[in-house]
């Protein structure tokens, strides 16, 4: 497939609270998602890179995108939303990767699970490792929220995206989320 023959998506770079995010989406929904990354470059040259066989152009958002948009920047601004109504093209993701991205969207704004929680919840009860390694690969973080699983003592670990741990603690407070970061008693 040459160049010219590959199809299209489209991405958009927006202000937040937190900095300027991007996210990228095609006919069958939002494939790829991006927290601040620095400067506002570093996360345009990260939206933009091609995904699998698609080429990714900047482009304006549709009313569908532009709605998406406006309810991330309410969510960054304390108007907590679950976000679980954007659809996803997860095509390009392995079953695995879909099952553990299934359970960690439907934890709410405010609740955390561990890594154990949601190995067990997709049938892989010795899989808390596996899990960590498929959110590190997330490529929708926040959509998929990644930073609301923790380790099993609550501590936070393992968050890949732009700003690592200080982005995942950000994110947390923001959805007023409590006991993170704190050791648990039993």
């Amino acid at each position: 497939m040459s160049a010219s023959d590959r199809p299209l998506a489209s991405a958009a770079l927006f202000d937040t609270a937190i900095g300027t995010c991007a996210i990228a989406w095609g006919a069958s929904g939002v494939f790829r998602f991006a927290l601040p990354d620095g400067d506002p470059e570093s996360t345009r040259a990260y939206i933009l890179r091609r995904h699998r066989t698609v080429d990714i152009r900047e482009a304006d958002p549709t009313p569908e995108i532009a709605e998406v948009i406006t309810r991330i920047r309410a969510h960054l601004n304390g108007d907590l939303d679950d976000l679980q109504w954007i659809p996803l093209d997860m095509a390009a993701l392995n079953d695995f990767d879909r099952a553990v991205y299934a359970v960690t969207r439907a934890i709410a704004p405010g609740h955390t699970l561990n890594y154990g929680a949601v190995a067990n919840r997709i049938g892989a009860p010795h899989g808390a490792q596996a899990v960590g390694q498929s959110l590190g690969r997330n490529p929708i973080p926040l959509i998929v929220p990644c930073h609301r699983v923790l380790a099993a003592d609550n501590a936070l670990t393992g968050f890949s995206a732009p700003g690592g741990l200080t982005t995942k603690q950000r994110l947390l407070e923001i959805e007023r989320t409590p006991g993170f970061g704190e050791p648990t008693l039993f």
